[in-house]
């Protein structure tokens, strides 16, 4: 008696590794966007601890300073938008990153990221 064969077929094979090479590479293109933006933040939130009182000036100082050294390209010192609520200082900006894909298919993503305030 022969015993039926189980198991994945070639063609099945194939379209799983397609869909993980798609995985992939969107992947690929998508992280470093999310990083940056991680990196902006971050910076925008220890700058808004570290600079209570600080002018305007100052703070967009301390974020060029942290954006060369953490390589921030997408947001620009010019970018922040720098309040007061109350005694506190409140940094946000948003920006909108288009993340090419593949011909004329991209991505849109949205950032926003505000630090401090109460």
């Amino acid at each position: 008696m022969a015993s039926r064969q189980q198991g994945l077929g070639l063609m099945a094979l194939i379209f799983v590794l397609a869909l993980l090479v798609m995985v992939a590479l969107f992947a690929m293109k998508v992280i470093p966007s999310y990083l940056e933006y991680r990196a902006a933040k971050s910076a925008i939130d220890a700058i808004a601890r570290e600079k209570q009182g600080a002018t305007v000036a100052d703070i967009r100082r301390a974020f060029e300073n942290r954006s060369t050294i953490d390589d921030i390209n997408t947001v620009k010192p010019q970018d922040l938008e720098i309040t007061k609520d109350g005694t506190a200082i409140v940094i946000s900006f948003g920006y909108r990153k288009e993340v090419p894909l593949f011909s004329n298919v991209g991505l849109y993503i949205d950032y926003a990221a505000h630090a401090g305030g109460q």
